[in-house]
């Protein structure tokens, strides 16, 4: 998928999601907008899945350690038709299966996540299982900012580079803001980067908001030989929402009926914007 139609349907999957959140009336709104960008370009353009063939040996695997933040996954393995996209309606509904953080009862889902601090210590194992079992597939973990305050991380960082997986990538939402504030009010984090690169990471900063930085920095991580990549995704919080970039409120808040409209009629001007490019249908 070209970068300006990734644009789109990152904007499209917003609008999924926040009619998904008001629909079930809870739900963590502003670190799912700010991390649909990545999702977007990660599924749409560079991971390595079949919707039709979900457990197929050489898949790339994903991992969700940031699963608070599963409702723009949720939307996209819809979209991608690993489930219907009627059972969106469902989440966070009684016996439903797309609750509150990944599941892998549902199609797509490599394991359950959602306790901060796990995602990439699973994702060593997984790459190093690979290598191993001279596999070809690769690991993306997608983790959050705030999470960079559990030791259990920086325990599986210098596995990572010990075990020298070039087929695992960690991706960073460095949003900034956690539940409970800013992430350097909390747990100072910077400079985060030479931390990571300090662990033996390829370290890589982009804005993470930007489709074309995104898809340049994904798809240049197969030329890194012998070290793991960190690809720290400056993102903002509640990205495509005007009234909700960088508002700590929307950690976890759901929009009212006029919130919502308002919303949607941002997004689609956005789309229709990319319309106008001539190359979106």
């Amino acid at each position: 998928m070209e970068t300006v139609a990734l644009k789109a349907k990152a904007a499209q999957i917003r609008m999924d999601l926040l009619r998904m959140i008001h629909g079930a009336k809870t739900g963590h709104t502003g670190g799912s907008l700010s991390n649909t960008d990545i999702l977007t370009a990660l599924y749409y353009r560079v991971i390595n899945i079949d919707p039709q063939n979900p457990k197929w040996e050489k898949r790339d695997r994903f991992i969700a350690s940031k699963g608070h933040s599963v409702e723009s996954l949720w939307c996209i393995l819809a979209d991608l038709g690993f489930f219907p996209k009627e059972e969106l309606e469902s989440f966070s509904q009684f016996g439903t299966r797309l609750i509150g953080h990944p599941n892998n009862k549902v199609a797509g889902i490599e394991m359950n996540t959602g306790a901060l601090g796990h995602g990439l210590a699973i994702s060593v194992g997984m790459a190093l299982a690979s290598k191993r079992d001279s596999n070809s597939y690769r690991v993306f973990c997608l983790m959050g900012d705030g999470e960079q305050a559990e030791g259990s991380v920086w325990e599986a960082a210098m596995a990572g580079a010990h075990y020298k997986l070039d087929n695992l990538v960690g991706i960073i939402d460095r949003n900034r803001l956690q539940i409970s504030g800013s992430t350097e009010e909390v747990m100072g984090l910077d400079p985060l980067e030479d931390k990571w690169a300090s662990f033996g990471w390829n370290v890589v900063s982009i804005d993470g908001n930007d489709m074309d930085s995104l898809v340049e920095a994904l798809e240049a991580v197969a030329s890194v030989k012998n070290k793991p990549t960190l690809i720290m995704a400056n993102t903002i919080k509640g990205k495509g929402v005007s009234f909700a970039e960088n508002v700590p409120h929307w950690h976890h808040h759901v929009p009212n009926d006029e919130q919502l409209e308002m919303a949607l009629n941002e997004l689609t001007a956005l789309i229709e914007s990319y319309k106008q490019e001539g190359q979106v249908r």
